[in-house]
């Protein structure tokens, strides 16, 4: 790694103190999207659409390009990334409006529903425990517990899904779990964990749409 654990962490408290309160707002947005995966309203999936791609574009642009550039030249490449992704989603659920999403209690819509709750709730507490407070703890809207999210949003989706909107969020799975090995980030093990069964389930349904039950 370029840059010491503490330099890492700094980063974090500086993006944190600088961009506060909008964290509240990128919960909302979450939030949001969580409530419309329930509606019936013929925008409903578009503005999911939207709201995962603005979480992407804000990822790359804010938190990566301005802020862990500072200490990390490959965070450029990063930004990038997070940016063709955010515009990957504006494209295929906005413009063209092939992404459907609707929550469910069968199996993916639970699995899904896991993830979720483990990026908003149960990363941050798990942070918390291990003596992580704010501002110098990742926040939702950083890249990690954002890619978790995306991935349990991504298995309440009901019909098939390119598999092009996958793999940044798959490569970034594997980035990022080097904080857990690297820097003691161990609420981040859950985005191996995302990223792993996620892109097999997600997969797994996209092959077998019709004859899968436990969608």
């Amino acid at each position: 790694m370029p840059f010491t654990t503490e330099q890492f962490f700094r980063v974090f408290e500086k993006y944190n103190q600088t961009v506060f309160p909008m964290q509240f707002l990128l919960i909302l947005v979450a939030i949001a999207s969580i409530a419309l995966a329930g509606s019936p309203k013929p925008f409903a999936n578009t503005t999911i659409s939207g709201l995962l791609g603005f979480l992407w574009l804000w990822t790359g642009v804010v938190y990566h390009l301005i802020f862990f550039t500072k200490i990390s030249p490959p965070a450029y490449i990063f930004g990038a990334l997070f940016i063709f992704q955010g515009l990957l989603f504006l494209y295929e659920g906005v413009a063209i409006n092939r992404l459907i999403f609707r929550a469910s209690q069968k199996f993916y819509g639970i699995l899904g529903a896991i993830f979720i709750a483990y990026a908003l709730a149960i990363y941050p507490l798990i942070g918390y425990a291990l003596g992580r407070i704010f501002p110098s703890s990742p926040t939702f809207g950083v890249p990690c517990p954002t890619t978790i999210f995306t991935f349990g949003l991504l298995l309440w989706t009901d019909k098939k899904i390119p598999l092009s909107l996958l793999i940044i969020p798959v490569l970034w799975s594997i980035v990022g779990t080097s904080a857990a090995l690297n820097f003691g980030i161990k609420e981040d093990f859950g985005l191996l964990v995302a990223g792993t069964l996620g892109t097999a389930f997600i997969i797994r349904r996209n092959l077998t749409p019709k004859m899968d039950k436990l969608s």
